[in-house]
């Protein structure tokens, strides 16, 4: 926990790091292979497509839609108990990889799957900005 922000928050390392850097400026980036093209989440020292270890990081549409998603009425940490229920949503985004998130500004009985979506940004602490998604205004 840090500066207040009472929920578990990410760690980060080497290997992500350029993520989080992105997301406290309101970006969300994602590995792509420098070999073959694909783009990776989350990050990775290897492509899991060709194994190769040459990958750049690229700015991402930050649209996607909903893949699947879980309600989660149960209060496994004591944080989230004023959020329960909550919905916890696998986005595809439309560069292929599949983020697990929350959804925001959407009452639980509105998630569909294929809803289009699209990234916003919760700053949680000075250092962790969380990429979260909402309904496409589209």
């Amino acid at each position: 926990m840090s500066g207040g922000f009472e929920k578990p928050i990410p760690h980060i390392d080497d290997t992500s790091r350029p993520y989080w850097e992105a997301a406290r400026r309101h970006e969300l980036v994602l590995q792509k292979c420098q070999e073959c093209g694909h783009f990776r989440y989350p990050a990775g020292e290897n492509c899991p497509s060709c194994l190769s270890d040459r990958s750049e990081w690229v700015k991402a549409s930050g649209r996607g839609k909903v893949y699947t998603w879980t309600v989660f009425h149960k209060v496994y940490h004591p944080a989230f108990i004023n959020d329960a229920p909550y919905a916890v949503v696998a986005v595809e985004l439309d560069e292929g990889p599949r983020m697990l998130t929350n959804l925001v500004d959407c009452k639980l009985e509105d998630i569909k799957v294929d809803m289009p979506v699209e990234v916003t940004f919760e700053d949680v602490t000075g250092e962790i900005t969380l990429p979260k998604f909402r309904p496409s205004v589209k």
